[in-house]
């Protein structure tokens, strides 16, 4: 194989190959989530754009050797990427590299020997502090535009009830049952394609109930979120808006995201509960208790307050 000085990766712009167009297909046809596979679709992607800076002849999956992979892995080391990322275009490239075995294409798994970063994870998620939570929601009840009813009901969802944010894109009027003691939200394909359905406290029915009035009567069927041009939210639209008003709110402690928001509620609720592991992984989703015990694990502050109260802690 040769090799040609690497140059800046660049996102590509040439029209899908008939390969992945193949493998994206099958992907629908195993009801594999629409995210998921335009998650795929994009770290594939990006590994065709690696693949063009570091050699002279074209793609062809055919000629997709074990070497390829491991050389792609050690990128994505040397640049600093985050381990989640690295084993996320990893996992989709072994997904690939089976589905082409299966057709074909390849003669071998070439993927089965390639190993994912190890992560660890010896800390829990950062999430707002209360202050910081306020101020949040003060950003985004004084939003211009007249989109202050709308982010202040979207992220009172988030804190309150600790929706993704393609879960929270992907609600319909009809998913929100509001009462005056009780209300809840339906979230029809989650994580998994698996359906299930979040209590909402006061807070967040009383700001959803602002919200729809605003905007008068809709269709059950009509996106819960809407743009500026009438059409549901998109995932993108949420996550910009949720860093910007992170902005605005002057947080620098953390990098406000809307994962930012979805820890925020998880450790709330064991603050609040604690012991109750069981009932938070289902309102979050999560189909293994190891997931969601991220959230009991010590913080930074925490550790540091233990060391502080240590008895080896003593002055001269």
């Amino acid at each position: 194989m040769t090799l040609r000085a690497i140059q800046p990766l660049s996102r590509p712009t040439a029209p899908d190959p008939a390969w992945l167009i193949a493998f994206l297909a099958e992907l629908a046809r195993a009801d594999v989530a629409p995210a998921t596979c335009r998650g795929y679709r994009y770290d594939l992607r990006h590994f065709l754009a690696w693949h063009a800076s570091v050699q002279d002849r074209g793609f062809a999956l055919q000629r997709l050797g074990e070497y390829d992979l491991i050389a792609y892995r050690q990128h994505l080391l040397a640049v600093g990427r985050r381990p989640a990322t690295i084993n996320r275009r990893l996992d989709a490239l072994r997904r690939l590299c089976r589905w082409a075995r299966v057709t074909g294409a390849l003669r071998d798994d070439i993927a089965r020997n390639l190993r994912p970063v190890r992560i660890v994870r010896n800390r829990q998620p950062a999430g707002l502090a209360d202050a910081e939570a306020h101020a949040f929601l003060r950003a985004a009840g004084a939003s211009p535009h007249g989109l202050a009813g709308r982010n202040y009901a979207l992220v009172q969802l988030m804190l309150q009830a600790g929706l993704r944010v393609g879960e929270l894109a992907a609600l319909r009027i009809g998913d929100v049952t509001l009462h005056e003691r009780s209300g809840s939200v339906r979230i029809r394909a989650g994580k998994g394609l698996k359906a299930r359905e979040v209590p909402l406290n006061a807070t967040a029915r009383r700001a959803l109930k602002h919200y729809l009035a605003e905007g008068g009567t809709h269709a059950a069927g009509a996106p819960l979120f809407l743009s500026s041009r009438d059409s549901a939210l998109p995932v993108r639209s949420i996550q910009a808006m949720i860093a910007s008003l992170g902005r605005r709110a002057r947080i620098k402690r953390i990098a406000v995201s809307a994962h930012t928001l979805r820890h925020t509620f998880a450790l709330g609720y064991l603050r609040d509960n604690p012991g109750k592991l069981v009932e938070l992984a289902g309102l979050l989703g999560h189909e293994s208790l190891d997931t969601t015990a991220v959230y009991t694990r010590p913080s930074g502050d925490d550790l540091a307050a233990d060391l502080e109260r240590s008895h080896l802690n003593v002055d001269r």
